[in-house]
């Protein structure tokens, strides 16, 4: 289980864990994987008390961090953030905000106290996105940095690699692997359409293989749908170097997801998600509710590009956040098909052993089939 790329990290599984929550983080590290920590949604500020926390708990051992920064994306070529906080609120049409807030209203859900909206914070953007890799490289521990949506901006991939750490970013086609080997990447992330939160169309089984042709010398971590040792047997037996996983940490004991959202997630079928762009702007999947439905129904107003939609939704999931039994019809749970499977809570740790076991386990079973009498 000793891939190449575990070599080059010093980790002893190939297990990638990512999450927003430092205790899944540290956890999953300290177990022998290596988390990756969700960077969007955190200021500058926040994500350095967040890193110097992960620090202080798993010694010398390597973490990474998770960052969105689209290649298409209104006010792309803008580099003054209020200028560009001016022209996206103004894409916004007044129907679309009405539209989030009668939802909110419909369900009951409260509105924030004070000063607490996220209706106006800007996200998803290079501007937004290029401080919390400034900070990320004052880490030493952190050896990687991911992309969730397209290949990172060439000056990006320069400050990264010059500062001795990988950069890599995920994709859901072979040509977005093949703009990643073009533009140096140092690994690929493969995610297959059943993995949770930003996703492509294709099958793990399919894209896995093909992104690893793509790839050539280039490690491939496989993602979408990845819960179990079994299937971390299966990516690494077509080729993959690793696997990413998501969904399945939102419900071990040591992750932030709150009660009500865990049990919406227990209770879910494999068949209970959708690929929506009704949260970002982009196609995420996530938990199938009265907010996808409303949004996707004829007659209401589409979903916006990006960052639009993140604005228009961001006060909607701040108040469901805040209170989650008022909000559980409309809230965004981003989660993968993987959630049939996800029925109980487990420490982070035994999910990584659990995980490792499965794959021995699995392993063994093919190597009986190759045994001749």
């Amino acid at each position: 289980m000793r891939t190449a790329l575990c070599k080059k990290l010093g980790i002893e599984f190939p297990i990638f864990a990512f999450t927003h929550c430092r205790d899944v983080v540290v956890a999953v590290t300290n177990a022998g994987g290596i988390g990756v920590l969700g960077a969007t949604g955190f200021g500058p500020e926040q994500l350095e008390i967040e890193l110097n926390w992960i620090d202080s708990k798993v010694g010398n051992k390597p973490y990474g961090v998770d960052v969105i920064i689209p290649n298409k994306y209104e006010g792309k070529d803008v580099r003054d953030p209020e200028k560009m906080k001016a022209i996206v609120q103004a894409a916004i049409p007044q129907r679309h905000r009405d539209f989030a807030r009668q939802l909110l209203e419909e369900h009951g859900v409260p509105e924030l106290p004070g000063r607490a909206s996220r209706a106006d914070r800007l996200s998803m953007t290079e501007l937004t996105s290029a401080p919390l890799v400034d900070v990320a490289l004052r880490h030493d521990n952190v050896k990687l940095i991911a992309n969730a949506l397209g290949t990172p901006p060439p000056e990006i991939i320069k400050q990264i690699q010059a500062s001795g750490r990988m950069v890599g970013a995920l994709c859901g086609k072979p040509n977005h692997a093949q703009h990643h080997v073009d533009a140096g990447l140092d690994f690929i992330i493969a995610q297959g359409g059943e993995g949770g939160g930003h996703t492509g169309e294709i099958g793990s089984v399919v894209l896995w293989p093909e992104v690893v042709k793509v790839a050539g010398d280039i490690p491939v971590i496989a993602a979408g749908g990845i819960g179990s040792g079994e299937q971390m047997a299966a990516a690494l037996a077509l080729g993959a170097q690793g696997v990413w996983s998501g969904s399945i940490w939102l419900t071990v004991t040591e992750a932030e997801t709150n009660e009500v959202v865990k049990n919406l997630m227990f209770d879910a079928t494999s068949s209970d998600t959708v690929r929506s762009r009704s949260y970002t702007g982009k196609p995420v999947r996530m938990l199938r509710n009265a907010w996808t439905d409303a949004w996707d129904s004829e007659g209401n107003p589409d979903s916006l590009g990006a960052p639009m939609q993140m604005m228009v939704s961001g006060d909607a999931m701040a108040r469901t956040h805040r209170y989650p039994e008022k909000g559980k019809e409309i809230s965004c749970a981003p989660v993968g098909q993987i959630v049939g499977r996800m029925n109980t809570t487990i420490s982070a740790k035994d999910q990584v052993m659990e995980m490792v076991t499965g794959y021995l386990d699995t392993t063994e079973r093919l190597a009986a089939l190759l045994d001749v009498e």
